[in-house]
């Protein structure tokens, strides 16, 4: 009997790799159907090349390929267009691969009875687990339609955020790297040529040149795998360390203490837990189901544990404004606004109001963060250059002193 390897999510949200005995593709979901809630692609163990991780990284979903194909199918269901129709236009048109592939195996099972949400659960590659649970709450209420178009509008408003701040840090990375183009190359074919000028001199070198040159022969020699192989083994543990529970904690604790980027990547948080929460309470999802799903979707774990609080409290009968103070995680504005949100019955509006508040403080973070560095990385590329030219001219001084 064949043996097949099934991606599955199991009751927790958590998407595992499961292997089973079958004597078909069909007959393998149909008994994986009864183990977890989603059962996605389902493929024949083998050991022939597995490229499919090469196609998924090249047919990436990005945020906005979410965002329109939301957009245009609240669109033609408020125009009466059926599901599957939708569907089917959708992924004739659809640009992206991976994401054309999803609409199709979505549609077909739609045509078989399943509803529209548990179809979409089996890609959760293409759509998470907020994305489903909103679809499954416009069906149950009977708007799916007005649940798309608040979901484009997240997703749309998740992506500006996310671009600008790329597009503010594209210029210091840009300086960055090439500071270091600039900073190799001069270390690399300029120095050597004035160190046999230097040795058919026989002037004594200042500490400084020596350095230089001890660099320089570093740089052009196996040497210089060694300073690289280090950073990159030092990543790589930092990566593996993440993973972990504790490792994923502290470092996400750090980034939200850190110079400089630590108020920023805090609003960023805070903007994404209040736009999400509210996106979900307003779309008819449960408060502890949302509070629930933003834990998976917001980021960073110190944050995620202070929303793992706040449904503890919350089932005890407490206020969630009380248990994310506790955690001393949220700023106290965002906290009171909150608090607010409860007493008077509008929380989905309140924390929309906040996520509008804290989108606009990051972009003004953004401003000011670079306003900041934009000068550093200037001064650190004159400090570079001139270090390499000092070193190269203060021999001089040297020369014309033995000549005089």
């Amino acid at each position: 009997m064949p043996t097949f390897i099934a991606q599955v999510k199991n009751s927790s949200g958590k998407i595992l790799q499961e292997k089973i005995e079958a004597n078909s593709p069909q007959q393998a979901r149909t008994i994986l159907r009864n183990r977890y809630p989603a059962v996605g692609k389902i493929k024949k163990a083998g050991m022939e090349l597995d490229l499919s991780f090469i196609e998924g990284f090249l047919n990436n979903i990005t945020i906005k390929d979410k965002a329109v194909f939301s957009r245009q199918f609240s669109v033609m269901i408020n125009a009466g267009v059926a599901i599957v129709r939708c569907l089917g236009v959708l992924s004739d048109q659809c640009g992206n691969k991976k994401l054309k592939k999803a609409l199709a195996g979505i549609s077909s099972e739609v045509q078989q009875g399943s509803p529209l949400s548990e179809a979409m659960a089996k890609y959760p590659d293409c759509f998470d687990q907020l994305y489903v649970s909103m679809v499954e709450a416009g069906e149950t209420g009977g708007v799916l339609d007005e649940v798309l178009a608040r979901l484009a509008k997240l997703l749309e408003d998740m992506a500006r955020l996310k671009n600008q701040i790329k597009s503010a840090m594209a210029y210091p990375v840009a300086v960055g790297i090439l500071a270091v183009i600039v900073f190799f190359a001069m270390t690399v074919f300029l120095i050597p040529v004035f160190a046999k000028i230097f040795l058919d001199l026989k002037v004594e070198l200042p500490a400084l040149t020596k350095f230089m040159l001890f660099l320089s022969g570093v740089m052009r020699s196996w040497k210089i795998f060694i300073p690289i192989g280090t950073v990159m083994g030092v990543v790589f543990l930092l990566k593996q360390y993440y993973k972990t529970p504790a490792g994923r904690l502290q470092i996400d604790g750090f980034m939200l203490k850190m110079p400089l980027f630590g108020d920023l990547n805090e609003k960023s948080a805070v903007a994404r837990f209040c736009r999400v929460f509210g996106t979900l309470t307003r779309s008819g999802v449960p408060i502890l189901s949302s509070l629930e799903i933003v834990c998976n979707t917001v980021g960073n774990q110190v944050i995620a544990n202070a929303i793992a609080g706040a449904v503890s409290e919350i089932q005890q009968g407490g206020m969630m404004s009380i248990a994310l103070q506790k955690a001393n995680v949220f700023p106290a504005l965002a906290i009171q606004m909150i608090s607010i949100g409860e007493e008077t019955g509008e929380l989905d509006a309140m924390m929309m109001k906040v996520a509008d508040f804290y989108e606009d403080e990051v972009e003004q973070a953004v401003k000011a963060l670079t306003s900041v560095i934009e000068p550093l990385m200037m001064v650190f590329i004159a400090g570079m250059v001139g270090t390499i030219l000092l070193s190269m001219y203060l021999p001089m001084f040297a020369v014309f002193d033995a000549l005089g």
